[in-house]
């Protein structure tokens, strides 16, 4: 697929993926979601592509969610359109429900995250945000629910009072609140989120992939369990992870007092 409104690269290890509608605060319709979930399929599928970084064009927005206008300005024409049909069923970003991925996503948030944007960026493993960032689910304010994820995943993610404040009255919050609130691994300047980002991915890097792989979903998959179900139960990257040659080379490596040699298999 030839992308126009997303940006996809990819450098060594790392996918950088951004959303590029900086004149719409990057929100989103339904051909960037499509593009996005491309876009998050292709990293998925490349074992050579082991975590992505997800962020937006320039300064001001990481995503203000559904574009609105756009919504207005297709409403008759929206059951025509493949791509904006019901039937299709696009997840919004792409990865905001529907997307199971267990290498590490992390989010670059530098502006607004609003209403989608927020849930976007709930749908990563880690969020780096700019200090100067707005974040909240303002969607009863125009007549619409949270309904990418953010109703259920805010919930599980913040103290629950604290979540069921800001989706019944659709309050903005700073980046500060929501690094107080847990929501967010990282807050800095700026011009220092993506560098931030990276950081954070180096420090995957260094951790074997498979077992970043099978600990993400087993956190991830643990949720559906009480303790006990979710320390009996099977995980498919289990057996991956515990058969590779990386399970060996760790121990080796310690051994030997040198880096390990990670090769995913």
């Amino acid at each position: 697929m030839t992308y126009k409104f997303i940006e996809y690269k990819k450098e060594d290890k790392l996918v950088f993926i951004k959303i590029n509608r900086p004149e719409r605060l990057n929100a989103l319709h339904p051909p960037a979601n499509q593009e996005l979930l491309d876009a998050f399929n292709k990293f998925k599928n490349d074992d050579s592509s082991w975590i992505a970084i997800l962020t937006g064009a320039g300064e001001k927005s990481f995503s203000a969610g559904n574009d609105l206008r756009y919504a207005a300005e297709n409403m008759d024409s929206q059951n025509d359109d493949p791509l904006i049909s019901s039937r299709v069923k696009v997840p919004f970003g792409g990865i905001t429900s529907k997307f199971q991925c267990v290498k590490p996503i992390i989010a670059a948030v530098n502006g607004y995250a609003l209403g989608g944007g927020l849930e976007l960026a709930m749908a990563c493993d880690i969020i780096v945000m700019s200090n100067k960032a707005v974040i909240g689910l303002p969607e009863p304010r125009v007549g619409f629910i949270a309904g990418a994820g953010g109703i259920h995943k805010l919930p599980r993610q913040v103290p629950f009072k604290r979540a069921l404040g800001m989706i019944l009255t659709g309050k903005k919050i700073t980046a500060r609140e929501a690094y107080e609130l847990g929501l967010v691994n990282e807050i800095v300047e700026p011009e220092m989120v993506m560098d931030t980002a990276k950081k954070w991915a180096s420090e995957i890097l260094e951790c074997a992939p498979l077992s970043v792989r099978v600990s993400k979903q087993m956190a991830y998959e643990g949720l559906k369990y009480s303790f006990e179900e979710a320390m009996e139960a099977e995980y498919s990257e289990y057996d991956k992870y515990q058969n590779s040659a990386d399970h060996r080379e760790g121990p080796k490596a310690f051994s030997e007092k040198r880096k390990p040699n990670w090769t995913a298999s």
